[in-house]
């Protein structure tokens, strides 16, 4: 484990492994899950969008994991001492400038986000709206979450998941997100 590394879900925090630190601007996608097929290509540019709008010309290193409820699970359970699998689990590395990461922003956006396509499907049909947006969205409260946003506190949760609304309406006009079930060439 690497010293100091913070996970974050929900505004939870727990000790996690951590990757190095990388270049300037960095974001890599991984596709560690069979449930549907994704076209990464497409999700590069709608995070990349997602990035410009919330942390633009600032340094990231970030990595977006697509798991499978077992792995997912993994995490959870592991990390988080939650029985089950869950939508996002962010793990957050950058280190605050100040107490508060809201007041004070770390000079780098330096994490990883976990998202599981089993929940995105599952949470899908239950809001009645696509996995596609599901899964951006997972994407977007995870960005939130390495922002400094907290879902956990009652008094917080409004001003993220308006955010997070926001984002979801202003990526949904620059991309046709349900084409993320279609791979491209």
């Amino acid at each position: 484990m690497t010293p100091g590394s913070q996970l974050k879900t929900n505004g939870t925090a727990a000790r996690s492994p951590g990757p190095k630190r990388g270049a300037d601007r960095t974001l890599a996608l991984r596709n560690q899950q069979r449930v549907r097929r994704v076209d990464l290509r497409l999700l590069r540019r709608i995070t990349t969008a997602l990035l410009r709008e919330t942390w633009p010309g600032g340094a990231l290193d970030l990595a977006i994991h697509l798991v499978a409820a077992p792995g997912m699970t993994r995490l959870n359970e592991t990390f988080l001492r939650h029985k089950g699998s869950t939508d996002v689990i962010t793990f957050d590395y950058a280190e605050p400038a100040g107490r508060e990461k809201q007041a004070s922003c770390p000079a780098l956006l330096h994490g990883e986000v976990f998202v599981c396509l089993d929940e995105a499907v599952t949470q899908a049909r239950r809001f009645r709206v696509t996995w596609q947006s599901e899964l951006v969205r997972y994407v977007v409260h995870g960005v939130l979450h390495l922002l400094g946003y907290d879902d956990l506190n009652p008094r917080a949760r409004p001003r993220m998941k308006a955010a997070e609304n926001s984002l979801m309406r202003r990526l949904a006009r620059q991309f046709a997100i349900p084409d993320l079930g279609s791979p491209g060439a």
